[in-house]
């Protein structure tokens, strides 16, 4: 039986067997989601709400290291998810707060605007039911 405890590439554990596929799927598809939203928006509206399309390309990174990180599997890959599952809930939770509180300071909505109401509230989901499923692991 192959060791699974290093981290080597022939060692690494998975972290996208049972539900991590369906984390990894999930991040995926958030992935595409902010990254098409904040490419278009930031490429023609720029100007209209900076911080908000900005925020949304930030959320676009965060999702596309998880998933890499979850892919990748290993030990520092799986603390490295779980430390940016944490960073993702905590901006997840500030921006959804602050667009709730001042709504004016974003002419237009993130990805976490509101906790991610425009995502079916997936992006206030996601992180922490992968921070569960990683401490799992």
């Amino acid at each position: 039986m192959p060791d699974t405890t290093t981290d080597t590439p022939a060692g690494r554990e998975r972290l996208v067997s049972g539900p991590g596929l369906l984390l990894v799927w999930l991040y995926g598809v958030m992935v595409v989601g902010a990254v098409s939203r904040s490419a278009y928006q930031i490429s023609t509206e720029f100007g209209r709400a900076p911080l908000a399309y900005a925020l949304s390309a930030v959320a676009a990174l965060v999702y596309a290291f998880i998933t890499y990180s979850l892919v990748r599997g290993g030990e520092r890959a799986r603390r490295a998810a779980l430390v940016c599952c944490a960073a993702e809930l905590a901006g997840v939770l500030a921006v959804g707060t602050w667009t709730l509180v001042r709504p004016d300071a974003f002419p237009d909505t993130t990805v976490w605007s509101q906790f991610g109401m425009g995502y079916l509230f997936i992006p206030v989901i996601l992180p922490i039911t992968g921070m569960l499923w990683l401490r799992r692991r």
